[in-house]
């Protein structure tokens, strides 16, 4: 019986690598990263132009609580930020400087610059689009604006992009999330997957019946302590190994355009690989054009969908410039992406690099430093897979109704369990063919939808630009 389920389990890992390759052909890539450039042009640099007026917002500035929605600007900034800062910015960035070398986090970076541009127009559309339901909860996203905005001939793709965000939300936010918390809790802890699995269906099952104003609270409270003590931690190492820092930095920028023998092949096979790697852990870590994060910012007590835009953005900066750099530069600095090795001899791979890595950066002052990327792991992924389950929620009520909410929580439960027990390359496989094939439909809406987007920024801030009080 357990050969038969090996073998099955072999087999169908082996599909969805032969799928995750289609999904992220030269395509999708170009649809991705050009979706972002297009938007930075055609919105001349909003991202950098509007940052001031992004804090300004966030900052509490222009809220009013007589507003219709769920979440104040930060609370839907950091809830969309607990869902986005999880295993992407610890295992996320390991596994893309693991299979494409140092230069991936270079094309971490250029995917988040770019996409701070798509995450602003997406979760503008979401805000723009949502409908406000009996009770009066937001429910916006994709699906409402390619349905509402593109008409009804259109819909198919607003059921598509909501099928694959519930397939979505069970695979990369849930599976990955258990699997790297259960994995890390083994090789530090010696606690088994099942053990870790278990525990955390029960906490995920506690907190999600609450529903997205449990989820708000807990998010606002948890992403800025766990997001501080991982950046100290982590900052630290930089500055213990300070005298490597120019060379980590050199070998980033330099292994994007040139042949890494490590990521094998030829100098173009090597350059499209590490591009690629750096594309798929940018867009798991930002989800920038995934079409996740508009779900969230549909939820925020504002009438200005154009300022829920600008407080997007911000997103992309804070979870891929500035966390994902402090772990990638730790690995990178430390030496731990070609000189970490496992029991067996084999470079490691996913948290146990990350943790390595810490554990070197660290030794001088404390020989324990692993157990800061232990105690991160369960934190950031517990973050992750609550506001998630939210994302879900909003999926299956626009497929089935809200009567499919509760058996939808019930699948996510169990899924958390199953994906602490699975093999950590099938649960990253299918993670990245279903990100890739939820973000498809939403970049084809974003695009259809950018004149809109320009006509009503420009709009914006026009207004603010007029009243003193209010300049951005």
């Amino acid at each position: 019986m357990a050969e038969t389920l090996s073998n099955f389990l072999e087999r169908f890992h082996g599909f969805v690598e032969s799928l995750n390759g289609i999904v992220w052909g030269a395509p999708f890539l170009v649809l991705l990263i050009g979706t972002g450039v297009f938007l930075t042009f055609y919105l001349r640099f909003v991202q950098i132009r509007k940052l001031r007026h992004s804090v300004a917002v966030i900052s509490g500035k222009y809220d009013d609580p007589r507003e219709e929605g769920d979440l104040s600007h930060f609370q839907a900034l950091s809830s969309a930020l607990s869902a986005t800062i999880g295993i992407g910015n610890i295992a996320g960035v390991a596994t893309a400087i693991h299979y494409g070398g140092p230069g991936a986090l270079f094309w971490m970076w250029v995917t988040a610059f770019v996409g701070m541009a798509t995450k602003g127009v997406e979760c503008y559309l979401g805000h723009r689009h949502r409908i406000i339901n009996a009770d009066g909860s937001a429910s916006g996203g994709p699906m409402y604006y390619i349905a509402n905005g593109m008409g009804e001939n259109w819909k198919w793709l607003g059921v598509t992009f909501a099928f694959l965000a519930a397939f979505a939300s069970l695979g990369s936010a849930d599976m990955v999330q258990s699997n790297t918390v259960s994995q890390i809790l083994k090789k530090d802890l010696s606690i088994p997957t099942y053990v870790s699995g278990l525990v955390m269906a029960v906490l995920v099952g506690l907190v999600i019946i609450g529903g997205i104003r449990r989820i708000g609270h807990v998010a606002a409270k948890l992403v800025p302590t766990m997001g501080a003590i991982y950046m100290i931690g982590g900052l630290v190492v930089i500055v213990l190994n300070i005298n490597q820092l120019p060379d980590a930095l050199a070998l980033i920028f330099t292994k994007a355009f040139t042949t890494q023998g490590e990521v094998g092949g030829f100098a173009g096979s090597a350059f499209l690989l590490t591009l690629t790697w750096g594309a798929k852990r940018g867009l798991f870590s930002n989800e920038a054009g995934q079409g996740s994060a508009p779900i969230a910012h549909a939820a925020a007590k504002t009438s200005e969908s154009v300022r829920e835009g600008i407080v997007a953005q911000i997103g992309p900066l804070i979870d891929t410039i500035v966390v994902c750099s402090v772990t990638g530069i730790v690995i990178v600095s430390t030496g731990a992406w070609h000189n970490g090795l496992d029991a067996d001899g084999d470079l490691l791979n996913g948290a146990a690099l990350t943790a390595w890595a810490f554990k070197e950066g660290l030794s001088p002052i404390f020989d324990k430093g692993h157990y800061l990327v232990t105690l991160a792991v369960p934190l950031f992924a517990y973050s992750t897979m609550i506001s998630w389950s939210y994302y879900g929620d909003r999926c299956v009520s626009f497929l089935w109704g809200r009567t499919a909410i509760g058996p939808y929580r019930i699948v996510f439960v169990i899924f958390t369990f199953i994906g602490a027990t699975l093999s950590l390359p099938l649960v990253w496989a299918m993670a990245d063919v279903s990100n890739g094939l939820m973000a498809a439909p939403n970049l084809i809406a974003i695009l259809f939808l950018s004149r809109m987007a320009k006509k009503e920024y420009k709009e914006y801030f026009h207004r603010m630009d007029k009243a003193p009080s209010a300049r951005p």
